[in-house]
């Protein structure tokens, strides 16, 4: 259902985060694949940094705007995040439901509490399906597997 929330509890207003993933989109570099994604980020403090995916010549060294974001934020002494929004569609056509690639969800699950970290997979601000990482990430592997 469009702007519902998929895994239970309140519903809240996420256009605000949607739209700032589409004004990510405009920066993504994609001249070989042309499909532009992009990501918003919501910190814990209310800070929103924005990803756009970018390509390389050689395809391994391409990185998700997922990760950019998070990577920004994360420079920038973040670590408590809230939610993040994605958009992705080929360029100059309709959006998608873009969910994020494995690679994304373990970096998220490394600076995100899974029960609590809402993904938002959008084609608009109206639009879009609502996930909990514990949910796109089931019996994930985290930092907390490491202590002793």
């Amino acid at each position: 259902p469009s702007g519902e929330e998929q895994g239970g509890g309140e519903i809240r207003d996420w256009s605000f985060l949607i739209r700032e993933a589409l004004k990510a989109r405009e920066a993504a570099y994609t001249p070989y694949s042309h499909f532009k994604v992009g990501a918003a980020l919501l910190c814990g403090d209310g800070t929103i940094y924005r990803g756009g995916n970018i390509e390389n010549a050689s395809y391994t060294p391409t990185i998700c705007a997922e990760r950019v974001a998070i990577f920004q934020a994360v420079n920038q002494g973040k670590r408590e995040f809230e939610a993040i929004a994605v958009c992705g569609g080929p360029e100059g056509g309709e959006l998608q439901y873009c969910a994020p690639c494995g690679v994304c969800r373990q970096v998220m699950r490394e600076f995100a509490v899974p029960k609590q970290f809402r993904i938002l997979i959008a084609r608009s601000p109206e639009e879009f399906k609502e996930y909990t990482l514990e949910e796109l990430l089931p019996e994930s592997f985290g930092p907390d597997n490491l202590k002793q």
